[in-house]
């Protein structure tokens, strides 16, 4: 087995095979495949138990080569998102902070026309600034940070409908509408 790994699959269909055992028969061969597993090189003059541990060892050889290839790829893909992490991070107060602002996107959208994307979400320019018209820059990031760290994000469709209703509880950087509308028409 490899290095580290704590754990291996045993496939259900082994009972066809198992219940044809008697008991002393099947802890023979569950106490075989135990040691083979923990790389204790188990030997055994028992042809039953030869036999019966020869495809179970198979399956466990094919899925550690499964296994291997896949911690392979996931350690290629920890080093490769460490690199950007550690690329798109600033320098504040003389700590290293990760940027906010992922490069990522998604469907139709072109990095000219995004304002912010991250995970599933993401908002356009065009919707960055209909909130502009009644937030501030800041508020408006400050929100968009605040539903980015937020763990249950992942139940939002529209990073623009949802920015939009926790900005509702943020005082608007204007005049309220009434007041505009009455200074547009000289009455204030």
């Amino acid at each position: 087995m490899a290095d580290n790994k704590k754990s291996f699959l045993l496939y259900c269909d082994l009972i066809h095979t198992v219940k044809k055992l008697s008991d002393d028969q099947a802890g023979k061969l569950f106490k075989h495949v135990l040691e083979y597993v923990n790389d204790l090189h188990p030997e055994t003059e028992d042809l039953l138990t030869q036999v019966c541990f020869e495809p179970i060892k198979q399956s466990l050889k094919r899925d550690l080569k499964k296994w291997s290839k896949q911690h392979e790829q996931r350690i290629a893909a920890g080093k490769k998102s460490a690199e950007v992490r550690k690329r798109n991070a600033t320098t504040v107060n003389d700590r290293s902070v990760s940027s906010t602002v992922s490069v990522s996107v998604s469907g139709s959208v072109s990095d000219k026309e995004t304002y912010r994307c991250f995970a599933h979400l993401s908002m356009s320019l065009e919707q960055f600034k209909k909130l502009e018209a009644d937030y501030t820059k800041q508020q408006i990031d400050s929100c968009l940070d605040s539903i980015e760290n937020f763990k249950n994000n992942k139940k939002y469709k529209s990073l623009y409908l949802t920015a939009k209703n926790w900005l509702k509880k943020e005082p608007k950087h204007e005049e309220d509408k009434l007041t505009q509308k009455a200074k547009r028409l000289g009455y204030a």
